[in-house]
């Protein structure tokens, strides 16, 4: 591999690259750390360059001589992800894309922008004509736009338009495929699930276009409640007001809030909140449902104080497990969705069978035209045996299960591979070097 370095960096001139130890090291990283379980299975897998391109003819550079050399590659963004996807397996080149920042264009209703371009950052500059971005992890002040649509699932904003996923929510990605004369692919429509959630396996993204949404003044407010089933109870009815207008509603058992330090004085000790961020003209229809299910709005931060202060956009999601984490790190999570027709049953049945070993964390989202409440809860963790049997029951019980303790896409959220992405994997990617092994049906091709 030395050798075949050696070449590959000299064929780079001209492009930023990293060699030292300690650098490349942290950049082969991501939040797998969430779970005790990829720790030891991913300890000591390092890249063996970082490469930085500056903009798509560097990107296709890179590829050319990682085709040439049969070098592999895993491309990474700010690398917030939990699921060791920016992690090598088989050292090579960690293509960084941070560098890559351009707001190429924005206009009503859509932008296009470069991939290395943070959520932020982009939705700031939506927001002078009055249009935000749909959708965005917990990470958005640091996450990447590239990377949240190659390795994320949906977020703030996904009660009111559904998934990343979903058809519509991606208008084109552009890519470049690592051949032996790399080319620059514009997929739009449909075709943009060839890539989308592809966890970097087939093309590097290099430009995506996505759908805007109207830019409302958000208020947040803190409701919270005696009984976690009547929260739970409220989150759904008020997901289900489509005439109001919701950003986000997570549901909290306690005593998770007890690691958020910064807002604990607006939870009272036992009870169980719910964290809203509604637009402003639909805040007058709230305090009628909140007495309808008992329930006491103990915060409420007006949207022209929006950019001050504390945010209950970084509490939920996969920040609410940051959080506990940062207080004790025997914590991990689960991903879990509840069927439609019995989702509260399920919530109120996983609840009480697990007490406080599996804490409770629900985040309600939009799925095919329904609003659902899917689960990211803590978990208290003493052997990988007791996980898997966790998971076991759940799944039992009618609950499917996300499994974040995996870095094999299949024995993960998806179970199998989109077919589409196989074939296209196939065309971009012939010698099989984008993040190799992180699928059971792709086979390390690579001649060491």
């Amino acid at each position: 591999m030395t050798t075949k370095l050696d070449a590959l960096i000299n064929s780079l001139e001209g492009i930023e690259t990293i060699t030292d130890s300690t650098q490349v090291a942290k950049l082969s990283q991501d939040y797998h750390t969430f779970s005790p379980v990829l720790v030891p299975k991913l300890e000591g897998k390092v890249g063996d360059i970082v490469v930085r391109p500056a903009n798509e003819a560097e990107v296709l550079k890179v590829a050319a001589a990682c085709a040439k050399h049969r070098v592999p590659v895993t491309v990474r963004g700010a690398g917030t992800g939990n699921y060791g996807q920016c992690v090598p397996l088989h050292g090579g080149v960690i293509l960084d894309m941070t560098r890559m920042q351009e707001i190429l264009w924005v206009k009503p209703g859509v932008a296009r922008v470069e991939a290395g371009v943070k959520l932020a950052a982009l939705d700031k500059k939506t927001r002078e004509i009055g249009w935000e971005i749909r959708m965005a992890p917990s990470t958005y002040r640091t996450a990447t736009i590239g990377g949240f649509i190659a390795g994320g699932s949906g977020g703030i904003g996904s009660i009111q338009y559904g998934l990343l996923g979903d058809r519509g929510n991606v208008l084109a990605l552009r890519v470049v495929t690592v051949e032996d004369e790399p080319r620059a692919i514009e997929l739009r429509g449909d075709d943009v699930q060839k890539v989308n959630h592809a966890w970097g396996i087939n093309g590097i993204i290099t430009e995506v276009e996505i759908p805007l949404a109207p830019a409302y003044p958000w208020a947040e407010v803190i409701v919270t409640f005696d009984e976690l089933m009547t929260a739970a109870k409220f989150g759904q009815a008020l997901g289900n007001a489509d005439g109001m207008i919701k950003k986000l509603i997570s549901v909290f058992a306690s005593p998770i809030p007890q690691y958020f330090h910064a807002i604990q004085e607006y939870i009272p000790e036992g009870t169980h909140p719910v964290f809203l961020i509604i637009s402003e003209p639909s805040l007058e229809f709230l305090p009628g449902l909140v007495q309808q299910y008992g329930g006491q709005i103990t915060y409420k931060k007006p949207a022209e104080e929006a950019g001050k202060g504390i945010h209950l956009g970084e509490f939920c999601w996969n920040h609410t497990t940051l959080l506990a984490r940062s207080v004790d790190t025997a914590i991990t999570y689960l991903q879990s969705m509840f069927p439609r027709d019995s989702s509260l049953q399920l919530v109120e049945r996983m609840y009480h069978h697990f007490g406080d070993e599996v804490m409770m964390h629900l985040e309600f989202f939009r799925v095919n035209g329904a609003v659902v409440p899917g689960a990211l809860q803590l978990v208290r963790y003493t052997t990988e045996e007791r996980l898997n049997e966790i998971i076991r029951y759940h799944e039992e019980q009618g609950v499917s299960i996300a499994n974040p303790h995996t870095y094999i896409i299949e024995d993960g959220g998806r179970k199998v591979i989109d077919p589409e992405q196989l074939k296209f994997k196939e065309i971009v990617d012939p010698y099989g070097l984008m993040n190799p092994d992180k699928s059971k049906v792709l086979q390390f091709q690579i001649q060491n």
